[in-house]
């Protein structure tokens, strides 16, 4: 996953990211090292934080736009 690349590039730290998604920092670092699957709300949350898909944060593409909403 690219989260911690999302967020480093974006010099955010890990708390705020946390804040957003109302979860505690060491959860959110547990999504980023691949410790703790992160629930799919959780993911959907991510790419809208970051403007970007769910299928870019998975790897698997490399557009980072995100699709068009409905």
């Amino acid at each position: 996953m690219r989260l911690k690349e999302l967020r480093e590039d974006r010099d955010i730290p890990q708390r705020e990211v946390a804040d957003y998604l109302h979860i505690r920092q060491n959860t959110y670092s547990q999504y980023e090292n691949g410790v703790r699957q992160i629930p799919l709300d959780m993911l959907c949350a991510l790419a809208r934080y970051y403007c970007v898909s769910v299928d870019y944060i998975l790897r698997l593409t490399d557009i980072p736009k995100p699709y068009p909403k409905n």
